[in-house]
């Protein structure tokens, strides 16, 4: 006869780990995280979670959003003490739903070994930049596109994009923090533009980035594609690292965090 194991039942286990993937449209929230002015959306997870749970767990994230930028596969990781957890974990997503405003959703919901961290453990991570490029804006995506109305010229935005991929100092493509970086230097393993009509789908992907440096990259892209730099000008704006030199950072509604990447030897146990 088969008998089902509930972990959490235990006595040696003090507590449970959960990976989430989160999706929401970042349109009325001030980035990911919890803020003193403000709503991010980490506030709202753990507000739900707080319904769930009396510890009210803290919630860990793999990144941080800037100010209406959106996400499709943000992960995420909580704790919570065995004894609160009284439902099955596939029923945990729902449950977290039934609390979460309409903008946002967690999409799946696994148990994740005691040691992953859903921020240390990134091996990457894949942003998606939209482009609506048309004389007439899709009203559909006015909150998740960016318009630019005159012709690109997509041969001479690829020809640029692919000098931005490898390991380079981004500096020119990132706006200033406040404090002064460890490195400035990332690696890209991929800066590709797909298009479908008047659609325009950047897909940069890579093992980290610098603040605002994806919209930094799409801005001066569309830029060579309107023809006010050359392709060839990206190496020389590499160079210098000098954000004065690139060209303008591109409109937070179009981003879009798709996808992160962790290493095999961490994640959700099976």
């Amino acid at each position: 006869m088969f008998i089902r194991v509930y972990p959490w039942l235990d006595s040696s286990v003090n507590s449970l780990k959960f990976k989430l993937t989160i999706a929401y449209d970042g349109t009325a929230y001030e980035g990911w995280q919890t803020q003193k002015i403000g709503t991010g959306v980490q506030q709202k997870v753990e507000e739900a979670l707080a319904k769930l749970f009396p510890s009210r767990p803290i919630v860990h994230s793999s990144s941080r959003t800037d100010t209406g930028v959106h996400a499709l596969g943000m992960v995420a990781h909580f704790e919570v003490p065995v004894a609160e957890f009284k439902m099955t974990v596939r029923k945990l997503a729902l449950a977290i739903n039934a609390w979460l405003p309409e903008d946002v959703r967690v999409l799946s919901v696994s148990r994740a070994q005691k040691k992953f961290h859903a921020r240390f453990d990134t091996a990457g991570k894949q942003y998606r930049y939209f482009v609506w490029n048309h004389t007439a804006m899709n009203p559909l995506l006015r909150h998740s596109a960016w318009q630019v109305t005159r012709p690109l010229n997509l041969q001479a935005m690829r020809a640029a994009a692919r000098q931005l991929v490898g390991r380079h100092d981004f500096t020119s493509f990132a706006a200033n923090r406040n404090y002064e970086m460890e490195s400035t230097r990332r690696r890209l393993t991929r800066c590709d533009i797909k298009k479908s009509g008047p659609q325009l789908t950047f897909i940069i992907e890579g093992e980290g980035f610098l603040y605002k440096m994806c919209r930094g990259i799409v801005g001066t892209l569309v830029q060579v594609g309107l023809g006010k730099f050359p392709p060839a000008e990206i190496r020389g704006m590499l160079a210098k690292k000098d954000r004065r030199v690139a060209g303008m950072t591109a409109p937070a509604h179009g981003l879009v965090l798709w996808k992160v990447f962790y290493k095999k030897s961490r994640g959700s146990r099976r």
